[in-house]
């Protein structure tokens, strides 16, 4: 049996953050404004895992009023995420995501941002896509105001 999940986010950038998308620090004069490293790209990614189950999004399961998450590394939420996935007796088949940014270009740090979500998924990087767009200088993603990503995943049945 297959499930399908997507999911989206979107963070405000602004200045005296670090950029962290993917799992990894990207230089940039702005970071992502969240409660946790507001990693866009992994949040979107842990919203299509929950959601590919009907388990609801990340909000859910990891609280933004919640102290004890905040400024963690979203590599560990996606780890806690993908670990319920398991517990469902479901796992990754692949995954499809599109990250979206007018700046800074995305195509250096795709393969590390691929090799850092495969290490904490426990799969093969060949089944994790990583595409970016710029939003050709249009809305707040493309007048460098925010970062947005979406995903899509497919589960199977363990």
């Amino acid at each position: 049996m297959y499930r399908i999940g997507q999911g989206f986010d979107l963070h405000k950038l602004v200045e005296g953050r670090k950029l962290i998308l993917g799992g990894i620090d990207i230089p940039y004069e702005k970071g992502l404004s969240g409660h946790s490293d507001a990693d866009a790209l992994l949040h979107a990614i842990i919203d299509a895992l929950f959601g590919a189950l009907a388990l609801g999004d990340i909000g859910v399961h990891f609280p933004d009023n919640d102290e004890k998450y905040k400024d963690i590394d979203s590599l560990i939420l996606l780890q806690k995420a993908y670990s319920v996935v398991k517990d469902k007796g479901y796992v990754i088949n692949n995954l499809d995501t599109t990250i979206m940014a007018q700046e800074p270009k995305m195509k250096p740090f795709i393969p590390l941002m691929q090799e850092k979500i495969a290490s904490v998924l426990d799969i093969e990087k060949d089944l994790i896509s990583i595409k970016a767009k710029t939003m050709e200088e249009q809305d707040s993603v493309g007048e460098k105001k925010a970062i947005a990503a979406q995903a899509v995943v497919l589960l199977r049945k363990a």
